[in-house]
């Protein structure tokens, strides 16, 4: 993982902006948007970071709890290791080269996804309606943790390319830096700026499909080199 992976994965939060006002920007504007003050927008977004940070190492530990597995599995370890790491990288390519195409318009979003709702998490109701009635601190920070994990084609993109990002505190890193590019647009929800996101949504959609096939390709290219 280096730089250009995080600035991509921020990139890619900040081109879904136009996604995100139209998927989260109804929520904002129920919860911490209703009450005109900053503190309930401040811990919403801070459960959003935390549960797509918490998502983002899990998925980058994941990735290299396999190859420790692997490891211990076979004598020449090192090599076994150094294949998992090129399947995982180019599992990792799929998933970006799909939901890229998703993105775009070629194909629909899987099915599992829509089934993935946080509605299905226990409690998720009584959280919601406790924080629609009290707006504190401690429902907002809860409601952020579950929108986290809202179905959404780019986060989704997002958690694939953690799989390959080497370890929990790389695949952390890459999925903050994601949710920090999604904030922008949620915090000018009410502005001319989220206005202006939601006319050149099309647009944004488009680069972010792009970015994400380009991150696919780039990271299937170095599986390929590597093997």
């Amino acid at each position: 993982m280096g730089d250009l992976d995080l600035i991509s994965l921020f990139l890619l939060g900040l081109l879904g902006t136009g996604h995100c006002i139209g998927m989260c920007g109804p929520l904002v504007v129920a919860f911490p948007g209703r009450t005109g003050r900053y503190t309930p927008h401040f811990f919403y977004h801070l459960g959003r970071l935390v549960t797509y940070s918490g998502i983002g190492a899990l998925m980058g530990g994941i990735g290299s709890g396999l190859a420790m597995v692997s490891s211990v599995t076979g004598s020449d370890h090192l090599q076994l290791v150094a294949r998992l790491q090129i399947v995982l990288s180019v599992l990792s390519a799929g998933f970006l080269l799909y939901f890229g195409l998703c993105q775009l318009g070629f194909f629909k979003q899987p099915q599992w996804m829509r089934l993935a709702a946080p509605e299905k998490i226990p409690g998720y109701r009584r959280i919601i309606r406790l924080a629609f009635v009290n707006q504190g601190a401690a429902e907002m920070l809860f409601t952020g943790l579950l929108m986290g994990f809202l179905p959404c084609g780019l986060s989704f993109a997002a958690f694939s390319r953690a799989l390959a990002a080497g370890g929990f505190l790389h695949g952390l890193l890459l999925l903050s830096a994601f949710g920090i590019g999604t904030l922008p647009g949620l915090l000018l929800i009410g502005t001319g700026a989220s206005a202006l996101a939601r006319r050149y949504q099309h647009h944004s959609d488009i680069i972010a499909g792009l970015l994400m096939i380009a991150m696919g390709l780039s990271l299937g290219l170095k599986a390929i080199t590597a093997g």
